[in-house]
């Protein structure tokens, strides 16, 4: 003991009291690290245009990868509507284990069905709005069909990533934040591709700081 009454340590013991510290301030340091790495987001700015290169709307964009779709959220409260026979709205993007109602506000019944390989299923006869919403548990597009009128079509574009935006018509540039660092797959879709045709892909990184760009380009759509 020593005079001012505090203990005497032998220089193992101080060795050992360096060492843990250095551990101690180690794990902290790295921990600190490892928040500020996930607090770390980018901003995904894509220039969607046609084969004239004039600006594209209402295409979307998404970004595919392991991570994002870890971090797939279902939305609540989401509805495509009949209105005026139509479908409102006509595209629908949704995460994949969203369920979606289908309220019809008509004054006359209609026959609500889809026989795309993403989500068949089919809603009978009705007005007013089904009791059960209908689930879309799987990753692409769905084309919805009315069996009683035979101009209203419906897009429902499942994706299994919470990182997706539509281009404005005024720019054809879309826009997504808060996108984590990383390799992603940039994929584009657009309701005037061929029935059947895929997203186009290009591979897209965003850094840890900063901001990514992209231009796509579409080729190919319908009228």
């Amino acid at each position: 003991m020593r005079p001012d009454g505090l203990p005497t340590l032998r220089p193992r013991a101080v060795r050992q009291a360096l060492r843990h510290a250095m551990r101690t301030s180690s794990a902290a340091l790295a921990a600190l690290a490892l928040v500020a790495g996930g607090a770390q987001a980018g901003t995904v700015q894509v220039d969607v245009s046609d084969a004239a290169g004039k600006p594209v709307a209402d295409a979307v964009v998404f970004l595919d990868s392991a991570e994002a779709r870890k971090q797939v959220k279902p939305l609540t409260g989401v509805e495509m509507a009949q209105e005026k026979r139509q479908f409102v709205p006509g595209l629908l993007v949704v995460p994949v284990g969203t369920e979606v109602l289908f309220p019809n506000r008509d004054s006359v019944r209609h026959h609500v069905y889809s026989f795309s390989p993403a989500k068949k299923f089919e809603l009978k006869l009705y007005s007013g709005t089904p009791s059960n919403p209908v689930l879309f548990d799987k990753a692409g597009v769905v084309a919805l069909g009315c069996n009683i009128h035979d101009q209203m079509v419906g897009w429902v574009l499942v994706v299994d990533t919470p990182y997706y935006a539509r281009t404005p018509a005024a720019t054809g540039k879309a826009q997504l934040d808060n996108v984590p660092p990383g390799t992603y797959t940039l994929r584009t879709w657009h309701t005037r591709l061929p029935v059947g045709a895929p997203a186009l892909e290009q591979a897209l990184t965003v850094p840890a700081t900063g901001s990514a760009t992209a231009s796509v380009r579409m080729t190919g759509l319908q009228p």
